[in-house]
C-alpha cells in the first residue's frame, strides 16, 4: 500500500466543546490512532467515511466509535445532522470540556463540515467557523460543503448555559 502523506490530527476547541479531526486509520495505522485518540481525551469516535478498520480495539479501550457514512464531498443528510449535533449535546452536557473525535478519509472534507455545523450551532458565525477550521486543517471544506454551510441556518442546538465551570483544557476561541 502507498504510503500516503495525511495532515496531522487537529484539536479545535470552542465554548465547552473540544474535537478532533483526523484521517481515517488502517488496521496497520491503529495503534498511533488511538494513542492520539487517548492523548487528546477522546472517548467517542464519530467514522464518517467507508470502514478501513476494525472498531474492536478502540471499544476493548472504552472508546466508542459511531458509523455515520456519507458521500464524500458532498453535505450530510439532514437525519445525520440531527443525530451529531443529539451526540455533542448530550456528550458535552454529560460532560463539559471532553473531547469527540471525527474522521473521514483525509480529514479535510467531511469531518471539518461536521465540526462546522456545531460551531456554527453554538452561535459562531459561518465566516468564523470556517476560518478557525482552516487555520488549523489547510484546504479544508470544499466549494459545494461552503455553499452548504453558508445557506445553513443555526436552530442554536449548541447554546449550553453557563451554569457550571468549564473544565476545558485549551483556549476558548
Amino acid at each position: 500500500m502507498v504510503n500516503m502523506n495525511r495532515p496531522a490530527p487537529v484539536e479545535l476547541c470552542h465554548k465547552n466543546m473540544r474535537f478532533l479531526i483526523t484521517h481515517n486509520p488502517t488496521d496497520g495505522t491503529l495503534s498511533s490512532f488511538i494513542e492520539d485518540l487517548k492523548r487528546y481525551g477522546a472517548t467517542t469516535v464519530v467514522r464518517v467515511c467507508d470502514v478501513t478498520y476494525d472498531k474492536t480495539r478502540l471499544e476493548k479501550d472504552g472508546i466508542t466509535v459511531v458509523d455515520w457514512p456519507f458521500d464524500d464531498g458532498a453535505p450530510p443528510p439532514s437525519k445525520l445532522v440531527d443525530d451529531w449535533l443529539n451526540l455533542l449535546k448530550k456528550t458535552f452536557q454529560e460532560d463539559p470540556g471532553s473531547c469527540v473525535a471525527v474522521h473521514c478519509v483525509a480529514g479535510l472534507g467531511r469531518a471539518p463540515v461536521l465540526v462546522a455545523l456545531a460551531l456554527i450551532e453554538s452561535g459562531m458565525k459561518y465566516e468564523d467557523a470556517i476560518q478557525l477550521i482552516r487555520q488549523k486543517r489547510r484546504g479544508a471544506i470544499n466549494s459545494k460543503q461552503l455553499t452548504y454551510l453558508e445557506k445553513y441556518r443555526s436552530k442554536h442546538r449548541l447554546r449550553f448555559k453557563d451554569s457550571h465551570k468549564h473544565k476545558n483544557k485549551c483556549c476558548i476561541v
